[in-house]
């Protein structure tokens, strides 16, 4: 039994053909021209490339259980946290309900490192301040001072990631150039296949351990300085509370290599110039001896209502970045946008006449 050999071009998958005045095998949808051997490498190439990532991941951590702590389990969120031993009662910093310490705790291993907070209640009330200013549809007095004492200093669970990825891409780039004549005006679109090939290293990929806490609101927040890390030490605590990690390491895997692999894509693809168009056509990642460890990052948490809906904000504890959801004052909405329309009516009318 015979096969037939086909050839697609690199570029758009239309079908080629071999032009016999050229001699060469032309693209039947964007003429694009290649030799034999040009295609056989490309086709070599992309075969040997194995689209797909590959990642390996190995524990750094101590899996010792943490001791001389107290546990207390919120019966509305279900959230899981440990504060010192004078610590009797407080509120839930995730939902703010009340609750009672349950006693000695157990089964939290302790982490392997911890960020210590560096901005005191104060200062982090004063980023949230400067987050808010300048929102004219925020209701008045919304961050009160007395709002801003009820903020909870909150050692939020990581899983911090580091790995050497060997990385593999090809990207789909266009070259698109226009003009004129007297009768017609014209497009020509010249596509190319770029490949970038190369090693990167990542440290401190941090991915949050507690699914209490919106991915979101602990992404904007980042980054956070490594270079205060230190080894986890119980007396860091003292005066906060630590939630207790239910995302464990190996379920925070896609998302870590999720944003390894879309950071090797955009150190790469900022490497490409001169092209009007970059796509990622294949991109091939793989890392192996990749090592994770448990850590406590600094968060301070505010949890407050406005219409009975419930509204959290975030601060790094040792940056003083804010991420949150700000609620909209209704009557100032439609005094603002009714104001803007009047304008537009009264800018329209004089323009008439």
């Amino acid at each position: 039994m015979s096969s037939i050999l086909e050839y697609k071009c690199p570029n758009c998958a239309s079908d080629i053909k071999f032009d016999s005045s050229s001699q060469k095998f032309r693209c039947e949808s964007c003429d694009a021209e290649f030799s034999e051997q040009e295609l056989n490498e490309i086709h070599d190439f992309e075969e040997n490339f194995g689209e797909g990532t590959e990642y390996k991941w190995e524990s750094a951590q101590n899996n010792e259980e943490m001791t001389g702590m107290n546990e207390y389990i919120c019966q509305s969120c279900a959230a899981h946290l440990a504060v010192d031993e004078t610590t009797a009662a407080g509120e839930c910093p995730y939902c703010g309900s009340p609750v009672i310490m349950n006693g000695q705790l157990s089964g939290m291993n302790t982490p392997d490192c911890v960020i210590p907070f560096k901005l005191d209640k104060k200062a982090a009330g004063e980023a949230l301040k400067a987050f808010c200013k300048g929102k004219p549809l925020l209701p008045s007095n919304f961050v009160s001072d007395n709002k801003i004492k009820e903020m909870k200093g909150v050692y939020v669970p990581f899983w911090l990631f580091d790995c050497d990825a060997d990385a593999n891409i090809v990207y789909d780039a266009t070259k698109v150039r226009h003009w004129s004549d007297s009768n017609y005006n014209y497009t020509e679109t010249r596509h190319y296949n770029v490949y970038r090939s190369g090693n990167i290293g990542f440290a401190n990929i941090p991915v949050d351990g507690s699914s209490k806490m919106d991915d979101a609101y602990m992404d904007g927040i980042e980054p956070y300085n490594y270079a205060d890390m230190t080894d986890f030490n119980p007396g860091y605590l003292l005066g906060y509370m630590a939630d207790k990690y239910d995302v464990d390491a190996e379920k925070s895997f896609p998302r870590a290599e999720a944003r390894v692999t879309q950071s090797t894509e955009d150190a790469f693809r900022s490497t490409v110039h001169g092209y009007t168009t970059v796509v990622p056509k294949m991109t091939n990642v793989k890392a192996d001896g990749g090592k994770y460890r448990y850590a406590l990052l600094p968060v301070w948490i505010l949890n407050t209502k406005y219409n009975g809906e419930n509204f959290m904000f975030a601060v790094n504890g040792q940056m003083g970045k804010v991420s949150g959801k700000l609620p909209i004052d209704k009557k100032k909405f439609w005094l603002f946008f009714g104001g803007i329309a009047a304008a537009i009516i009264a800018l329209g009318q004089f323009f008439i006449f």
